[in-house]
């Protein structure tokens, strides 16, 4: 090698070695030694496994830049959000999705009352059913966010704990989980916390796989679903027309709980259909374009609690509508020959 050559690569491998330096060591990290200590104190972990697998973890710079609100508040889009999501691509890959999986989608209705398409949408907007679960080395990014995070440092702390406990009750390695920025893992992205809590062995082959098993992501989000709330065969939730100059405001404050009741709703001119007791009412805004306004119910509310958004929420709803009724016209094309 020429003297530029060497004088060149003994450049890189300094600049290579300083970046390395400047990041935290997980296992040596202020933060770390209460964690350390809980999970042998309270979990019985050896400390040294505890330690080594913090050691061996890389300090995940972009964590912290993904998880961070933006410097300026972008503005609220309904329009662009739902084009995201329901669109093509999504549609095409759930329907083959739904003939390849029908079976495991009915039994998880008939086990749990949430029907197919409610669990395709989820798939559909979390990782296009299993295309996109994240390449993020999973005990760097929790570690990272739980030490170096401090708006919610707290949460990610428990979902490393939960990595810790889920990886010793599956015989793997913390180090041999990987997802997205913030810990979602597989298929439905649930964090360490929620594989424990709601991860369900669909397929029966004695273990959880939300990786792997299709199966098993789909059981496990029907049951996340039903355990929060969902109501079998109840609607999700309605568009509604406002009279013009309704002061709504009020009534969307009110938060996305279904607590308005119907002598609320009348007194700004909405109505509940029959038999649907409380409501909430929930503001799509498009810059633009006029808001548009929808009930939501307790279905709805259910599917807030996987993504605490409405526009999440409603996009699931109209990708699942959009799967439904792309399955019924498959149906009738393949009876119509």
């Amino acid at each position: 090698m020429n003297a530029p050559r060497r004088a060149c690569a003994l450049a890189l491998a300094v600049f290579a070695a300083a970046v390395h330096a400047a990041e935290p060591d997980l296992a040596s990290h202020p933060e770390a030694a209460s964690f350390i200590d809980r999970m042998v104190s309270v979990h019985g972990f050896e400390r040294h496994a505890v330690v080594n697998e913090l050691a061996a973890a890389s300090y995940q710079k972009k964590a912290i830049r993904f998880i961070k609100p933006p410097a300026k508040k972008g503005i609220r889009s309904w329009k662009s959000y739902r084009a995201r999501f329901v669109e093509p691509v999504r549609i095409r890959a759930g329907l083959a999705f739904w003939n390849d999986h029908r079976e495991a989608l009915e039994r998880a209705e008939q086990r749990f009352g949430v029907p197919p398409e409610i669990i395709l949408a989820i798939l559909g907007v979390e990782t296009v059913f299993g295309r996109q679960t994240g390449s993020f080395p999973l005990v760097g990014a929790l570690a990272t966010l739980a030490f170096d995070y401090p708006p919610r440092a707290s949460l990610f702390r428990k979902e490393l704990e939960n990595l810790f406990l889920l990886a010793r009750e599956s015989g793997r390695r913390p180090s041999s989980y990987t997802g997205s920025f913030a810990g979602a893992i597989g298929y439905p992205q649930f964090l360490p916390s929620s594989v424990r809590t709601y991860a369900v062995d669909f397929d029966d082959n004695g273990r959880v796989d939300l990786e792997g098993s299709a199966e098993d992501a789909i059981g496990s989000i029907a049951r996340y679903l039903a355990d929060h709330g969902w109501l079998a065969g109840e609607r999700i939730a309605d568009p509604v027309v406002p009279p013009p100059g309704t002061p709504l405001d009020p009534l969307v404050a009110a938060g996305i709980e279904p607590a308005l009741t119907g002598a609320e709703l009348a007194s700004v001119g909405l109505r509940l259909p029959a038999g649907i007791e409380r409501a909430t009412l929930v503001d799509l805004e498009t810059p633009g374009l006029a808001t548009q306004y929808w009930l939501g119910y307790r279905n709805f509310y259910v599917l807030t609690r996987y993504n605490r958004s409405s526009f999440y929420a409603m996009a699931v709803t109209h990708l699942a509508d959009a799967l439904r009724e792309a399955r019924l016209g498959e149906k009738v094309a393949v009876s119509g020959r």
